[in-house]
């Protein structure tokens, strides 16, 4: 399993080259502050990278949840939607999003994306 990283805080796992988990990373979360209601988006619903897919909203703002890559929609985290604090407690594991089918089958488009160094350098000072 691979996790890959956005500049606008999302992460992406990939379990195999079709299907992938995505959240927001720990950074955005401490950003945040404690994440009270998240809008996720339907299933089946395509987005392509960079679109906005969702909204998280804390005591402190909302933001945005970007795509990191193309895909549709194949899951979304009911027990999120149910308990937003799952995003705060554990925003690495219990707390993904939704799950995305990709569409680009030649994975170009993570390569556009951070790994966790790259990652930890960008965010370093913020």
């Amino acid at each position: 399993m691979t996790i890959h990283y956005s500049k606008d805080h999302e992460w992406i796992e990939i379990a195999d080259h079709e299907a992938a988990t995505v959240g927001i990373t720990m950074h955005a979360q401490e950003a945040l502050g404690d994440v009270v209601f998240v809008d996720l988006p339907e299933v089946g619903k395509t987005f392509k990278q960079g679109e906005v897919a969702g909204v998280v909203e804390s005591v402190k703002a909302a933001a945005d949840i970007y795509m990191p890559v193309t895909g549709e929609i194949v899951e979304v985290n009911e027990a999120l939607r149910a308990d937003p604090s799952l995003a705060n407690s554990d925003p690495m594991g219990a707390g993904w999003f939704f799950k995305v089918l990709l569409q680009d089958k030649d994975m170009a488009e993570f390569d556009q994306l951070m790994d966790e160094p790259g990652y930890a350098k960008f965010t370093e000072g913020a």
